[in-house]
């Protein structure tokens, strides 16, 4: 019985029993992410396909680079708006902490 008890014991210390997850964590620091408006869509859409459509091959190595990187910062801003809508929070219980508890029921 004594066996049992210090392996419960070990389990509880030894994994990590729940974890939850704040769907506000990050925004007191970066601020809070707003979703895009319809404008804001349009606009983009619309820089895009004047990237796209553009005669890059009269265009210095520079202002490529400069294309590049603003095609980049977009994708960048549209994945860190996307992941913020989609964060949510919840609580998460690992298998070894289910056994745990389960074991802890039947003994108890």
């Amino acid at each position: 019985m004594k066996k049992i008890v210090y392996v419960l014991i070990f389990l509880l210390l030894a994994l990590p029993a729940v974890s939850a997850t704040d769907p506000n964590d990050g925004a007191d620091v970066k601020g809070e992410v707003q979703p895009y408006t319809k404008e804001e869509v349009m606009a983009i859409e619309a820089r895009i396909m004047e990237i796209k459509e553009m005669d890059k091959s009269e265009l210095t190595r520079d202002e490529k680079k400069a294309l590049r990187k603003e095609l980049r910062d977009m994708r960048k801003d549209i994945r860190e708006r996307d992941e913020h809508r989609h964060r949510s929070g919840g609580l998460f219980i690992s298998t070894g902490a289910i056994i745990v508890i389960l074991l802890l029921i039947i003994i108890l």
